[in-house]
């Protein structure tokens, strides 16, 4: 299993980049009143057949040829019901497939949230071929981060150009703390 919910979020999100996603959809929502931290990827790739969709968590089925296994999906419903969460996924051929998985964020099985600056900024920098749409929410405080917004202001300029890297990792991490109010969730 993984160590913390933020590696998840990299591992599925890199299989909807895989899927030929243009945009990726990344929500992750803390709200302490009901006790649930809840994640969800929702992208616009290729999508999965009936038959693929109802075989992605047996961790002994992959659409991959480079290895017998696919632990990432497995282990996202896993992690979240392990804490006596909810795990869901729909997908369809041609429109592209959602993830959520809901934890009881306050079970001492549940992983920490882990480094969602990072994660974001990494897959932001790495896959500029996508968009990504990332919204982040502690109980009534919310912050959104668009790509596509990004792209209107710099023209052509890459994402992997060293200050504006640098801005949205700072963009990230402001806001994330902004929006904690310096409240944790690990």
């Amino acid at each position: 299993m993984m160590t913390e919910i933020s590696l998840n979020v990299l591992d599925i999100t890199e299989n909807s980049v895989k899927a030929k996603a243009t945009l990726i959809k990344i929500t992750v929502e803390a709200d302490t009143a009901k006790d649930r931290l809840t994640v969800t990827i929702d992208d616009n790739g290729c999508g999965m057949t009936p038959e693929q969709l109802s075989k992605v968590t047996d961790p002994f089925f992959t659409t991959r040829t480079t290895r017998k296994v696919g632990l990432g999906v497995p282990f996202f419903k896993q992690s979240a019901e392990m804490t006596g969460g909810t795990f869901d996924i729909r997908s369809e051929v041609g429109v592209g497939t959602v993830i959520s998985a809901s934890y009881v964020l306050s079970s001492i099985d549940r992983m920490p949230l882990g480094d969602m600056v990072s994660t974001m900024h990494q897959l932001i920098v790495m896959h500029q071929q996508c968009d990504f749409l990332y919204s982040y929410s502690y109980n009534d405080r919310r912050f959104t981060l668009d790509t596509r917004e990004f792209r209107e202001t710099l023209g052509d300029v890459p994402f992997d150009v060293p200050e504006v890297s640098r801005f949205i990792k700072d963009f990230l991490k402001e806001n994330t703390e902004e929006v904690n109010a310096g409240q944790m969730i690990i």
